[in-house]
């Protein structure tokens, strides 16, 4: 599922700024409050999709696109 979302969101990304195809994606995962933030317990999974042409840059929760079904070409 990882690579589909990689690749839709790399490949398929429609800046909504410029219109743009295509974008650099980083992800980001974080600890949440108590006792998951002291022992390093990541449960928070983003995804930054930035536009390659303007900068534009929109955040994506990967525990909600990771539940759904992607079509792959």
């Amino acid at each position: 599922m990882t690579k589909a979302i990689d690749h839709i969101l790399t490949q398929e990304f429609v800046c909504p700024k410029c219109k743009h195809v295509g974008s650099h994606v980083e992800r980001l995962a974080m600890s949440g409050t108590g006792i998951s933030r002291f022992v390093d317990i990541q449960h928070h999974k983003y995804a930054f999709a930035s536009c390659l042409a303007c900068g534009y840059t929109e955040i994506y929760n990967l525990k909600i696109l990771e539940n759904r079904k992607i079509k792959t070409t």
